[in-house]
């Protein structure tokens, strides 16, 4: 009888996705002035030519997070838009975006994040990532799939 195997998951995942919601939540705590209203602009990567890279620790807990939506496979676009953006225009794991959403070139929403005000949070994700066994930041798509087949 054949019995299949679990894929192995890295040592201190838990701990890891902990580690990602603490980077998130202190993003969102910085004097930085946001203003997301959710136009979704940014989330057409076909015609913005840019498309979020998510660290293995992002993609678990963005994973994850689909799961939790009652999807088990990331949704299929035609349209060159995020693959995580409803049909009505509501990201389906808004709450886990990735950090790449989170601090997005969005005029409307204040413009990008100047790189120098987070870079010690994109230093914790690297090392959030290097503690999975990630080999740095990928594009969006690829690095769903990845971890949804690991779920």
């Amino acid at each position: 009888m054949n019995i299949p195997r679990k894929t192995k998951r890295p040592p201190g995942r838990e701990e890891a996705l902990t580690e990602v919601r603490a980077i998130y939540r202190e993003l969102e705590n910085r004097p930085v002035e946001r203003a997301c209203l959710r136009r979704t602009e940014c989330c057409q990567f076909k015609l913005t030519g840019r498309t979020p890279q998510l660290t293995r620790g992002e993609a678990a807990l963005a994973a994850r997070a689909l799961r939790a939506s009652g999807r088990k496979t990331l949704p299929e676009r035609d349209d060159g838009a995020c693959p995580l953006l409803r049909a009505d225009g509501v990201c389906l794991i808004y709450q886990d975006r990735p950090f790449g959403c989170r601090t997005h070139f969005c005029a409307a929403a204040g413009g990008p994040y100047a790189r120098a005000e987070v870079l010690d949070l994109i230093r914790r994700l690297e090392a959030v990532d290097a503690r999975l066994g990630g080999d740095g930041p990928r594009a969006l798509p690829a690095a769903m799939r990845d971890e949804l087949r690991g779920l």
